[in-house]
């Protein structure tokens, strides 16, 4: 815990592994990279708010090396790639290592991921690179075949709660559990998310949550608005292909997710025929190209049942 921090995402933000909530798999081989002081080429990815940063920077923090991090999604040209990166990879450090991390990977063009293969292997004598996405399928080959990959996963909804709980009590905020259970239901998988709108929702030393903000914030929650609304079906899946298109949704995985948990709310005479549907359509969502057009597809299928 970093005690000089007021946003409680990085106040809280794991600087050990002791506190790194994390698969046993991933931390064992964390725990090995710190021990032996040295790290391959590494690309953690999964959801956001899993903690693919901070295992990044539980490396570099607990590693003796030269450390460089770059967003990638704001530097994701070429251009940073060759200037920036190979000026700090081809310089004398002052330790034994480097290490360049590169913060949502997945953003980088496909030119710049070219001149990243490069560089990892001109400089890999000392130089590692540590990359996380949110969606591994716009890395390309080469670079993941260069890095040892990890899925990070996020812990159970009843862990996400219990972490939550611990930061407002050491807050001393005033919570009661039914809050901080629609709070993690609304946002789950997305820890950081989870705790940056507690931060937010704090006021005068207790949590409020209004349940209309987080509706309008959240799309996942626009979206179960929606089906729940007294709109027409083709009123209904007009506005939900609408949000899609405003949000840019291409990862569909957690909106199955949220409408499994949210399943009684809008078919409550109809669950069961409902959650097999929500089954078909997550099934195939591995299995076809266009994930939008089976989304709205398993939503019409749900929505005439």
């Amino acid at each position: 815990m970093k005690n000089n921090h007021t946003i409680w995402v990085e106040k809280y933000r794991p600087d050990t592994l002791e506190h790194y909530v994390a698969s046993e798999n991933v931390r064992e081989k964390l725990n090995e990279y710190i021990t032996n002081q040295d790290v391959p080429h590494l690309l953690f990815y999964g959801t956001a708010g899993t903690g693919k940063t901070t295992a990044a920077k539980l490396l570099i923090n607990n590693i003796d090396c030269d450390s460089l991090f770059i967003n990638a999604s704001d530097e994701r040209g070429i251009d940073t790639i060759r200037e920036k990166l190979k000026g700090f990879a081809s310089t004398i450090g002052f330790k034994p290592l480097k290490i360049i991390v590169l913060d949502e990977a997945d953003a980088i063009t496909p030119d710049g991921q070219r001149a990243l293969r490069n560089l990892m292997e001109a400089y890999s004598e000392n130089t590692r690179f540590i990359l996380t996405a949110n969606y591994i399928e716009r890395i390309t080959n080469p670079l993941i075949s260069r890095s040892q990959v990890y899925k990070l996963t996020p812990p159970s909804k009843k862990d996400a709660a219990k972490s939550l709980a611990k930061i407002l009590t050491q807050e001393n905020v005033e919570f009661d559990v039914q809050t901080v259970a629609q709070l993690v239901n609304a946002y789950y998988p997305d820890i950081r998310k989870i705790i940056g709108t507690a931060q937010l929702q704090t006021k005068n030393g207790k949590l409020h949550l209004a349940i209309e903000d987080l509706i309008a914030k959240d799309i996942k929650l626009k979206i179960i608005n929606e089906l729940t609304s007294s709109k027409t079906l083709k009123e209904k899946i007009a506005s939900i292909r609408q949000i899609v298109a405003d949000n840019q949704i291409q990862d569909f995985v957690e909106i199955y997710r949220i409408l499994y948990d949210y399943v009684e709310t809008y078919a409550p005479n109809n669950v069961s025929a409902a959650i097999k549907a929500i089954s078909e359509g997550l099934y195939r969502d591995g299995q076809i190209p266009d994930k939008e057009i089976n989304f709205v597809a398993t939503l019409h299928t749900i929505l005439t049942n």
